[in-house]
């Protein structure tokens, strides 16, 4: 038989309390367990001394028999100083996944072409304006010179 030390849910919808028990590794998470041997309250502040109650002695004797426990419970053991708990790292946590790489790049892609359209955009009336100004220029050179040739026809 496997024993654990894990954590069993009670207290009502969303305002969860945790018991510490001794349990078969087997049976079911809020079923049949051996022991109760502390509390844990995660809705209470971190520095509260209600959040987590354990029985340092009765948890030190069923690690001595053998009792595995879960890593949440290992967690409140390395607080209590009875067993120490190796560091983790996961260098890869905080980096998103590949539907959010690949979400990424088509968003980046579709703003670089927004970006080239603004470009070309405000270099197209530029054009435009350059083109629109000759022909008045021309229409102006051209109002001389038909008052020339009316004032000949006059004359």
């Amino acid at each position: 038989m496997a024993i654990s030390i894990r954590l069993t849910r009670g207290g009502a919808k969303k305002r969860p309390v945790y018991r510490i028990v001794v349990a078969d590794s087997r049976a079911p998470r809020d079923g049949r367990f051996i022991e109760k041997i502390g509390t844990y309250n995660p809705l209470l502040p971190k520095d509260s001394a209600e959040r987590v109650t354990l029985d340092t002695e009765r948890a030190s004797h069923w690690l001595s028999v053998g009792a595995q426990p879960s890593d949440r419970v290992a967690r409140f053991l390395d607080a209590a100083g009875l067993r120490t708990r190796a560091a983790r790292s996961n260098p890869s946590k905080g980096e998103p996944g590949e539907k959010a790489k690949e979400r990424a790049e088509v968003k980046a892609q579709k703003a670089a072409d927004a970006a080239e359209a603004a470009a070309e955009a405000a270099a197209a009336p530029a054009v435009e304006e350059v083109a629109a100004e000759e022909p008045a220029v021309e229409v102006a050179a051209e109002a001389p010179a038909e008052e020339a040739a009316a004032e000949q026809a006059e004359g």
